[in-house]
């Protein structure tokens, strides 16, 4: 698989609490050159980014990051305002403990109310699957899938550790036809890429692609 075609599906990431807007404009301009899928920010930064680029890139970011246990209606604020900034897409992370409680419906309406305000938006699901046991796992692909989501995704990359591939394959199992994958987390080199790629996953988080693949650009 060539660079590109791999950098076409990344969102090209920087969530680290300690970024600047000097590290935001870095990695916009990376995504601008190296055309990725988007860049993935947190939402403070989304009014500049949109007001500086335009429509030379596709803005992500995230809600309920990086923990997933505020109320509904701090996620539902957050994002109307992420979209109302101009964010094209939003990776939430769903209440984990509720989750692993069995709580489901509360889980699958939190993904429906904000795929709602989403609308023709791309929703992404984070379900930090280290946290999860495998039964848990095929729980939230059901409410990913009830709740309308676009894409289920492996982690957050702050959590215990990152996507795996056995993940992948146990989401393929569960998954709704019309959810997508992304594994996130932990992928470092070009053949975890590939080799994500290859198990399904139409989209990565990789903080390092750029910087792994555009020598060969």
């Amino acid at each position: 698989m060539k660079a590109a075609e791999i950098l076409a599906h990344v969102d090209h990431t920087l969530l680290k609490q300690t970024a600047t807007w000097a590290d935001i404009q870095r990695i916009c301009d990376e995504a601008v050159k190296y055309h990725t899928a988007t860049v993935m920010v947190p939402s403070a930064y989304v009014p500049r980014i949109v007001a500086k680029y335009g429509d030379a890139l596709k803005v992500a970011t995230v809600v309920g990051f990086p923990n997933g246990n505020c109320n509904t209606a701090a996620k539902i604020a957050e994002t109307a305002q992420a979209l109302a900034d101009g964010a094209e897409e939003i990776d939430m992370v769903i209440n984990i403990g509720m989750l692993k409680a069995g709580e489901t419906n509360y889980v699958t309406e939190e993904i429906r109310a904000l795929k709602k305000l989403c609308g023709a938006r791309v929703l992404k699901v984070i379900v930090e699957t280290c946290f999860l046991t495998e039964e848990e796992m095929i729980a939230a692909c059901h409410c990913v899938t009830e709740g309308g989501a676009d894409f289920i995704k492996t982690s957050t990359g702050f959590g215990s550790a990152g996507a795996k591939l056995s993940d992948i394959e146990l989401f393929k199992k569960h998954i709704g036809p019309n959810v997508q994958m992304k594994a996130a987390g932990g992928i470092h080199t070009r053949e975890e890429m590939e080799a994500f790629l290859a198990a399904g996953c139409t989209r990565l988080g990789a903080s390092a692609a750029v910087k792994v693949l555009k020598d060969e650009i």
